[in-house]
């Protein structure tokens, strides 16, 4: 692939969806969310936008009420599209899931009984060279999050030891603010302890769910990103002392990895009129000029593509009347 700006491709490409609640005999949640088809739709919009993710992250409440058929419908869907993308998937625990079912229904590793509820689903996956740390912040029979000094101690003796592309911290409970002041009586407890754990650490990233939108933030000097929910979202604009779920904005996240960098992309899981676009012909156009001519062709102000974009923005003109999908105006001043 031609190499348009100063950056190279990413050297990791990992997808990040959250909070997919599906329930057994596929169930629509509450009676009107189709959970299902809602991750249908985001994951066709993984397929189709060809990035094929060497991971797919899901940080956690994978099903509602951890039914066994549940788990079930969510694999049936993840794993045939992981494998044609060749992706690795990386399940997270969140509150809504149970630990023992969790362990039966995804990761193919039964506990014994009498560990049903005690032991947490911790995991570390090797990408590539990126290391990404799966930590179980859940808390049996509760919503809100903790870490234990167990996981505590085994997360410090993890990091203990840099990873080739250093590593990843996924996460049920972000450790952040919230804005929507119930959400923050279920939130992460005593977060300074991880704080303490991953400074200084190779950690370059947190992901995390549970909030249900999408928000950024910086925790311990990492950059924390969380993704929508795939199955209904919060209304951050409710007054502060409401709280609003809403069937609307789901989305998921992709994240490019660079050698000094990650880049968190929101990706809606709706299909959206086109009101303007480049065809392939017009990008061979582009990426047969040198680097000089594209700046003329496609950044002047004045080249014919800009000019044609101009007039198709005119309301007497039809959108898309001088189309810049046709690769003459993505020649101009180059031909």
């Amino acid at each position: 692939m031609t190499q348009f700006g100063q950056y190279p491709e990413p050297a990791h490409v990992i997808a990040h969806i959250s909070d997919t609640h599906f329930l057994g005999g596929d169930r629509p949640l509450y009676g009107k969310i189709p959970s299902r088809e809602n991750l249908i739709k985001a994951i066709e919009q993984l397929e189709r936008s060809k990035t094929n993710p060497r991971a797919i992250v899901f940080t956690g409440d994978l099903a509602d009420l951890a039914e066994p058929d549940a788990y079930r419908s969510l694999r049936s869907i993840v794993e045939p599209a992981a494998a044609r993308m060749g992706a690795q998937v990386i399940w997270v625990m969140g509150n809504h899931d149970e630990r023992f079912r969790f362990s039966i229904e995804l990761l193919d590793e039964p506990l014994a009984e009498e560990d049903q509820t005690d032991a947490p689903q911790d995991r570390v996956y090797d990408i590539d060279g990126l290391r990404i740390i799966a930590i179980d912040s859940t808390v049996p029979g509760y919503h809100h999050g903790e870490i234990t000094d167990a996981q505590l101690d085994w997360l410090r003796d993890v990091l203990s030891e840099p990873a080739p592309h250093g590593t990843i911290l996924a996460l049920h409970h972000p450790p952040i603010p919230t804005p929507i002041d119930l959400m923050a009586l279920i939130e992460l407890k005593d977060q300074s302890r991880l704080a303490d754990v991953i400074r200084g650490t190779d950690v370059r990233g947190i992901l995390g769910g549970h909030l249900h939108y999408t928000t950024h933030s910086v925790f311990a000097g990492v950059p924390v990103s969380v993704a929508a929910a795939t199955c209904y979202t919060m209304d951050v604009a409710e007054p502060g002392d409401g709280l609003s779920g809403v069937d609307g904005a789901q989305a998921f996240n992709l994240v490019h990895v660079y050698d000094d960098q990650i880049v968190h992309s929101v990706v809606p899981i709706e299909r959206f009129t086109q009101v303007s676009g480049f065809s392939g012909v017009f990008l061979d156009a582009i990426a047969a000029m040198s680097p000089e001519e594209r700046l003329e062709a496609f950044s002047s102000k004045s080249s014919a593509f800009s000019v044609a974009e101009r007039e198709a923005s005119e309301p007497t003109s039809p959108i898309g009347a001088a189309s810049p999908n046709e690769p003459a105006s993505a020649t101009g001043p180059a031909s």
